[in-house]
């Protein structure tokens, strides 16, 4: 049997287009999920990608057409700072026939909100560090079978952080779970299983980890810190 989870998001074929000239239709990747569809791997799937690329964007519209909140959360979170996130597009989740309906975004730039707006009925997370109150969260509510949305957790993570997340996500993974995950971490990109796409103005693109600039990036920095560091000057 296929595993459950979500297979495809494509656009409603029913539903006048959107504005080409509008956003968040002017970031490549989004255009090319409205254009063709996007698959998504049963397991995990890693979109890399520079700053301003629309790896966020991007999952932002796979999180709100998912119903879940933007912000953060699942579908039934009630939190709202200020809203910067694209309104819902006329997207169809196709999903694998008995695929459970949980879903949960993290995301780093909305965090502060969510540790907030969680403590009204539950620990306090703002006593913990931000990398500690992410991976509460995350194991707290990653827990099996579901579709999970991570929006640059390593923004929150040391190194041995990054290690526990990767060894969190391979084990929710195992346990049935479909992830999505935007980063700017090798290490994270380096997710066992995960389908690499690279985002950019090309739109969406499958990538090798050892292909990626990413990859190439740091391990030239930390071959030779200093081939970079003297053009800084």
């Amino acid at each position: 049997m296929a595993r459950p989870g979500v297979r495809r998001v494509r656009a409603d074929a029913g539903a006048p287009p959107p504005l080409d000239a509008m956003w968040p239709m002017t970031v490549p990747a989004v255009a090319q999920l409205w254009a063709e569809g996007l698959e998504l791997a049963p397991g995990a799937t890693v979109l890399v990608g520079e700053n301003a690329s629309g790896k966020s964007t991007l999952v932002e519209v796979l999180a709100v057409a998912l119903g879940l909140n933007p912000e953060g959360g699942s579908a039934g979170a009630r939190l709202e700072t200020r809203r910067t996130e694209p309104d819902a597009l006329p997207l169809v989740v196709e999903r694998a026939p008995g695929a459970p309906r949980w879903a949960y975004l993290l995301r780093d730039e909305t965090l502060h909100g969510l540790y907030t707006y969680l403590e009204e009925s539950g620990p306090s997370y703002h006593h913990l560090s931000h990398g500690e109150a992410f991976l509460a969260i995350f194991e707290d509510r990653a827990r099996g079978a579901g579709t999970y949305l991570l929006d640059e957790p390593d923004a929150a993570l040391s190194f041995a952080g990054q290690l526990r997340l990767v060894a969190g996500l391979v084990d929710v993974v195992d346990r049935g779970a479909q992830v999505v995950v935007a980063t700017h971490s090798p290490l994270v990109a380096a997710l066992p299983g995960a389908t690499i796409l690279e985002v950019g103005p090309w739109g969406l693109r499958p990538a090798a980890w050892d292909d990626l600039e990413l990859t190439a990036s740091w391990r030239q920095f930390l071959d030779r810190p200093e081939s970079f560091l003297r053009h800084l000057r």
